[in-house]
């Protein structure tokens, strides 16, 4: 019962090649590694589709290098970055202006160039996590967030605007959990549970969505399992259960293959992939809409 990405009708886009002139501003992804991103893949597609003198690349960056490189692209046609893993947090240093929700979940992917050549960083990853669920009744439904990671915090977020009434955190690490729970506390009802806990299997058999922000089942990861927590873990699943995986290499993934045959409905990461980059390119572009089924189509080529 796989919950696809496309509507009804297929957009078919004949793209363009442009020119890249010395007047081509550029957009770049930064982050160490880089080289396995399908970021430039799907923005490019949508430049073309929009006719825009852009191009978009990818940056690899050493940590000792970050704030020279980021402060040096000001100096160039630069118009806006994406940031991804291990900087989401350290470039607040950087940046002249944060947004209030970059703020709450303490980490910032996208930034943007203002005239005055200063950076304002914001988050585009919780439009991107709450994309494919915002067709679906969840107000007042209890959710299981697996992790207590970095992304696990954009989730939070995304629960608390989709109005959902509980949240349970499963991890293996309690520092991280009590330090989510520290930061939420007076936004929503969040409990805090490691993963040897035996009232686990209750809440799981209860959970009306489950969503994975760990690492597990990811393409080229070593691991001795590819489903969170092994699969004895997930005997209680309910076939009633929405289950989310922010994993989209590969498609699906073995947890999500797990629960499928269970009957429950599954979302992996693509859609939430191709959502926050449509923000972050309609943020730098002043308001853009941007094509998601041409971003789709583009990526669905390299899975």
């Amino acid at each position: 019962m796989r919950c696809g990405s496309r509507t009804d009708h297929s957009i078919s886009a004949t793209f363009l090649l442009i020119m890249i002139t010395s007047k081509t501003s550029f957009l770049a992804l930064i982050g160490n590694p880089v080289s396995h991103s399908l970021s430039p893949v799907m923005q490019n597609a949508a430049i073309q589709y929009l006719e825009l003198d852009l191009i978009y690349i990818a940056i690899p960056c050493k940590n000792e290098d970050l704030e020279i490189v980021v402060n040096s692209l000001k100096k160039m046609n630069c118009r806006g970055l994406n940031i991804t893993i291990p900087f989401k947090q350290k470039v607040f240093d950087i940046c002249s202006e944060i947004s209030p929700v970059a703020k709450k979940v303490k980490a910032i992917n996208t930034l943007k160039l203002t005239e005055n050549k200063n950076w304002l960083g914001t988050n585009t990853d919780i439009d991107g996590f709450i994309y494919p669920l915002k067709k679906l009744n969840l107000v007042k439904k209890n959710s299981l967030i697996l992790g207590s990671g970095g992304a696990a915090r954009s989730v939070i977020q995304g629960l608390i605007e989709l109005k959902l009434s509980k949240i349970t955190i499963i991890s293996r690490k309690k520092n991280s959990l009590d330090e989510l729970i520290s930061n939420f506390k007076n936004d929503i009802k969040i409990e805090i549970l490691l993963n040897t806990n035996p009232e686990i299997d209750n809440l799981i058999k209860e959970a009306d969505l489950i969503i994975n922000t760990t690492p597990v089942g990811m393409i080229n990861t070593s691991s001795d399992v590819d489903i969170p927590f092994g699969e004895n873990f997930w005997n209680s699943i309910n076939s009633k259960t929405i289950v989310y995986d922010l994993i989209y290499n590969p498609s699906p993934t073995p947890f999500l293959k797990f629960c499928d045959k269970k009957g429950c409905m599954t979302i992996d990461g693509l859609q939430m992939l191709i959502a926050q980059g449509a923000k972050s390119l309609s943020y730098w572009t002043n308001g853009l809409e941007v094509p998601f089924e041409v971003m789709h189509d583009a990526l669905k080529k390299y899975l």
